[in-house]
């Protein structure tokens, strides 16, 4: 049996503090100097948190996080591994708490009528979406509806959305693109990182897209095309993100509202929800 050198559970505590920090450090690509330079603290007391030698601070971890940019829930994992009490509060959508946020979004939603639009997750669960997004994906589907509520698995499943996805390319490697940063800014995040493994493991997906890129950069706008009979339906996105959130689940939404691409598109958006409309008339 090998024997291995006793610590009490509070001296063992910064020493993994220190090895999330190091995480973090490393994959915002910071020098310990740059680190200590940039959070107004010793080089040599930033060298001393990270082997275990020094227990930081809550004002120094909440320093260094806001140095590092470090999502809240990444922030109170940091918080709990140096001994403290988690500060950001992780509330449910649909609670009494959120009822206004919920408003808020289901506004947004309603008001993109009669286009698509998603609320998703920083993992591409999709929470909420409107009745356009609903009667778009089952008409392009041929009548199908999705087998996924994750935005990922719908793109890259050859059975889902990417059988009638005529650019499947370029939406595919966007969000491979988006995926390698999520996996490289959160470097604790392992649903992260399974998705990523996950989506790399469906056929056909190309091998560069095994490596992070780390030269390119996500296109600003772009555009998502559907094969639809001997012609195209083509949408643009936009993203909304709630602002300086203090709750760990607004800081990880963000709301994607599809805008028509051209005039056959915006049509055909026009007639499905007219359709959708005459047939709850004659159900009334």
């Amino acid at each position: 049996m090998k024997a291995t050198a006793s610590r009490s559970p509070q001296s063992s505590l910064p020493a993994h503090v220190g090895l999330l920090l190091r995480e973090w450090r490393s994959a915002r690509r910071l020098s310990q100097l740059d680190l200590a330079l940039e959070a107004e603290v010793s080089a040599r007391h930033l060298s001393c948190v990270e082997t275990g030698k020094a227990q930081p601070s809550r004002e120094l971890i909440a320093r260094l996080a806001d140095t590092l940019d470090v999502p809240l829930r990444e922030r109170n994992a940091l918080l709990v591994a140096a001994g403290y009490a988690p500060k950001y509060p992780e509330t449910a959508l649909g609670t009494p708490e959120l009822a206004r946020v919920r408003r808020a979004i289901e506004y947004i939603l309603e008001q993109q009528e009669p286009y698509p639009a998603f609320v998703l997750n920083r993992h591409w669960d999709i929470l909420r979406a409107n009745r356009a997004a609903s009667r778009f994906g089952t008409f392009v589907m041929g009548g199908r509806a999705s087998v996924h509520a994750n935005m990922i698995r719908q793109v890259f499943d050859p059975g889902d959305l990417r059988s009638v996805l005529a650019n499947w390319e370029d939406v595919a490697g966007d969000l491979i693109h988006h995926l390698h940063q999520v996996v490289a800014a959160s470097p604790s995040d392992m649903t992260a990182k399974r998705l990523l493994d996950e989506a790399l493991s469906y056929p056909g997906v190309p091998a560069r897209w095994r490596v992070r890129e780390l030269d390119s950069a996500p296109q600003p706008l772009l555009t998502t095309v559907f094969h639809q009979g001997d012609g195209e339906l083509r949408f643009f996105s936009t993203i909304t993100t709630f602002g300086t959130p203090r709750d760990v689940t607004l800081d990880e939404l963000h709301i994607e509202c599809c805008f028509p691409g051209d005039d056959v598109t915006a049509e055909l958006c026009r007639a499905l929800a007219r359709e959708a409309g005459d047939d709850l008339r004659k159900r009334a």
